[in-house]
């Protein structure tokens, strides 16, 4: 056109440190207008420059930060289509200013809210001095268009090229193929913006350079920033021309959508009883949904960082719960030893032939009370995870706190009522084994079949070698010159405890025999991220190799329980309480 305005600020460094959204909108007169100081008209588009500078540094401040946050300006002029340009920031790979070591980053994902939309066209500018083939505008453009439908290469800075170099191979779209092609153009330096050198001085000096130089003069007439302004004018059009359609039909579905929504509200009253008692339904009917699937499964959100829910609730009664049990099991020295003054105070005076049933009963109504402690604590825990279960599901209420604070209240009192109720129930449980030793029960081993039982237990145990878990394992204690910690593939049958180099299962490392072994808590280490627990023989025997321990690692304290309650199903018992013991509360 026979205007050009000027007045996009230019400088060293990072200029563009707000995105720009530029409306040019076809008018009589020529002005301009900023949304953030909206009714304020800018004839001086010296004036607009300067403007666009104070709000950048407005928002980033002067210490050349960065933001998301655009600059809406619109510009009238009969010089001007009726269009949206939008001006990014560069890519820099350096920290500039007080701004951290990832404005990359920053920078790539402010760039990629704006390229992803399809009905942009994209203007991929980048110097010729630079190292085309890796660069950053290209890359970016060929990831959200890799059919190159939208991309436009602009190659700017070629007089500033290394003596004997040009860019002749990507302006003629041979080395870096783009379906609508490069454009070269050569823009007013620094030093002549300083020396107010005209936009048409520029022109005819860029012309110039074009029509001279060796290595472009053959394309001289596809060059230049006229020419980048005639195409992007005629593709721009193309571009409208074969998305609106498109844009046209998602916009009336939208339309439609919405109008049905808004259909809804034409004859809403806010005080409407009616209408506040349904909302209020679906939000209480939604938590009741939400907390069902929680416990049962099949959730919307499924928890991929940690167990919760009924998860975890099954995990603290399959793997905690018998792992407590069998943690109370009592010495045996200390046991014969309570037998003997059972049975010798039982008999008083006398000296007794047989064992009384009195000093049975005792002995064993003394173990049966252990069980209380750990019954109770499974119910807190189970009661907590659906205390916890609640809060989740009531996250959905946060827009109206005194329904959710009433919601948890009521939900919470009745879980504890519950709790008591269970508490009761387990404990009766507990007495009704107290006040009453049924030696009949089939279960029963009782002296005359003890030798029976026994020896049926030796043949099932022999019957077959049965796979109880497999898993990844780190070993942990493995030292650096032989490789340091390494993970490996763990197979746990009813026998053994072998591991593999990978899942296939083909190179077997180790075979360790399950006969004499025990498992003992290891202390988190202060420079791992693991958690750790070690396999020893109870006879004072080297377990692997010259190691007296087994160290095994896993990522998460859930792993490593899970792995000790399949240890346990394998007849592998925790290390007796009082030298390294793992209490119920302490996880």
């Amino acid at each position: 056109h026979s205007k050009i305005l000027d007045f996009l600020p230019r400088g060293s460094g990072i200029v563009t440190r707000r995105p720009l959204v530029l409306q040019l909108i076809t008018a009589n007169t020529e002005w301009a207008e900023f949304l953030h100081c909206k009714g304020k008209k800018f004839t001086d588009f010296d004036e607009v420059r300067q403007e666009i500078e104070a709000e950048t540094d407005r928002v980033t401040g002067a210490n050349k930060g960065i933001s998301p946050v655009p600059i809406n300006l619109r510009v009238y002029s009969p010089n001007v289509l009726n269009l949206t340009l939008i001006d990014l920031p560069g890519i820099t790979k350096v920290p500039v200013g007080d701004q951290p070591a990832d404005i990359e980053h920053q920078i790539r994902d402010m760039i990629m809210q704006f390229i992803c939309r399809e009905s942009c066209l994209i203007l991929a500018v980048t110097p010729a001095n630079t190292d085309l083939a890796n660069s950053d505008a290209l890359k970016l453009a060929k990831d959200v268009d890799p059919q190159g439908q939208r991309t436009i290469g602009v190659i700017t800075k070629l007089d500033l090229m290394d003596e004997g170099t040009d860019a002749r191979d990507v302006l003629e779209n041979k080395l870096l193929p783009l379906r609508r092609g490069y454009i070269g153009v050569v823009n007013r330096s620094q030093k002549d913006i300083d020396g107010k050198k005209d936009i048409k001085a520029a022109l005819a000096a860029e012309r110039k350079f074009f029509l001279t130089h060796p290595a472009y003069r053959h394309i001289a007439d596809s060059m230049g920033t006229p020419h980048l302004q005639k195409v992007l004018n005629q593709q721009l059009t193309n571009h409208i021309r074969d998305t609106l359609p498109a844009f046209r039909s998602k916009l009336q579905s939208q339309l439609l959508s919405l109008d049905r929504e808004a259909e809804e509200y034409r004859q809403y009253r806010p005080d409407d009883p009616s209408r506040k008692t349904k909302a209020l339904l679906q939000m209480v009917q939604q938590f009741s949904v939400d907390f069902e699937k929680r416990i049962e499964g099949s959730g919307d959100q499924v928890d991929t960082v940690e167990l919760s829910g009924g998860a975890k609730i099954n995990r603290i009664f399959h793997e905690r719960f018998p792992f407590e049990l069998v943690k109370m099991e009592c010495d045996e020295k200390e046991m014969r030893r309570e037998i003997s003054y059972a049975i010798k105070n039982i008999h008083g005076i006398r000296t007794g032939l047989f064992t009384p049933d009195m000093a049975f009963e005792a002995i064993v109504k003394k173990q049966v009370v252990k069980i209380k402690e750990p019954c109770i604590k499974c119910i807190d825990l189970v009661v907590q995870e659906l205390i916890n279960t609640v809060r989740q599901c009531s996250d959905k209420l946060d827009s109206f706190p005194h329904l959710r604070e009433e919601t948890e209240r009521i939900v919470t009192t009745h879980i504890r009522d519950r709790e008591s109720r269970a508490k009761e129930q387990v404990l009766l449980l507990i007495d009704v084994q107290l006040a009453y030793i049924n030696t009949n029960h089939e279960d029963f081993i009782g002296f005359a079949n003890a030798q029976q039982r026994s020896s049926q237990a030796n043949k099932k145990s022999s019957a077959g070698n049965q796979v109880i878990r497999k898993g990844w394992l780190t070993i942990n204690n493995i030292s650096i010159m032989k490789g340091g910690a390494k993970e490996y593939w763990f197979v746990l049958t009813a026998e053994s405890l072998s591991w593999f180099k990978d899942d296939e299962e083909k190179e077997k490392k180790y075979m360790l025999p399950l006969d004499n072994l025990k498992v003992r808590d290891v202390e988190k280490s202060f420079m791992s991220s693991k958690h750790m627990f070690a396999i020893f023989n109870t006879e004072q025997r080297n377990v692997f190799k010259d190691n007296r321990f087994l160290e095994l690692a896993c990522d998460t304290l859930e792993e490593v329980e899970s792995w000790r309650a399949s240890l346990l199903r394998a007849g592998v018992y925790p290390e007796r309480a009082g030298v390294s013991d793992t209490s119920f509360t302490s996880h």
